[in-house]
């Protein structure tokens, strides 16, 4: 069976794993899901990463484990704020984010794209733009989530872009297979989102797509 392990962390109310526990859980159901907030879980044993990160600091230690399995053919799959490679906990108290100046090099260039900003959350569409193992059975569907505005390299596959109103067709899902089996879907802010049936397919393709190795 597929070991998955979900990352995340409580440090940020607006992505709280705890708070999204649940629907991981159901949307991962059938597979062998870890789901913590200790990031030396990197360094054990597992096929698929699900990084719902929004701090993405690691030691040196669980840095080498992350590149280290995607290497050895392990699979990445980046959900939402893991695209996030500038916010920090603050360390004054009396804030809640620090923002470094550039993203952080080695994720950067495994996920191949980081988050700029978004405007508030919103209803807009997704698109499929590309058949792929990751897009299998998801149609065009519409969800209520925070529309991230992303920079992106030019040699990811583009999956699914957005539809929204006011802003460009800013991609939604992508691969970056230059380093590995690895994935981003942009979506999973909102509990309406993660138990969206598109999302919850998104994210299993992309598991399974991921463990393909």
């Amino acid at each position: 069976m597929t070991r998955i392990l979900v990352l995340g962390e409580n440090t940020f109310p607006f992505h709280a794993i705890d708070e999204k526990r649940d629907a991981f859980a159901a949307a991962l159901e059938g597979y062998d899901v870890t789901i913590t907030t200790d990031r030396d879980a990197l360094t054990g044993e597992y096929d698929v990463l699900v990084d719902y990160l929004t701090d993405s600091s690691l030691t040196d230690e669980q840095l080498d484990a992350l590149l280290g399995h995607v290497e050895d053919g392990g699979g990445y799959v980046g959900v939402h704020c893991a695209s996030d490679l500038t916010s920090t906990a603050a360390d004054d108290p009396d804030e809640l984010l620090d923002h470094a100046d550039e993203p952080f090099p080695e994720l950067r260039e495994l996920i191949g794209g980081h988050f700029l900003t978004h405007p508030e959350d919103s209803e807009f569409g997704v698109d499929v733009v590309a058949d792929h193992p990751i897009t299998e059975g998801v149609e065009d569907f519409t969800v209520f989530d925070e529309p991230y505005q992303v920079e992106w390299d030019d040699d990811l596959q583009v999956l699914a872009r957005m539809d929204h109103p006011d802003l460009d067709e800013y991609p939604v899902v992508w691969t970056n297979e230059s380093e590995g089996r690895v994935a981003y879907i942009s979506l999973g802010h909102t509990d309406e989102t993660l138990e969206h049936d598109s999302f919850v397919a998104l994210l299993r393709n992309a598991v399974e797509w991921a463990d393909a190795n």
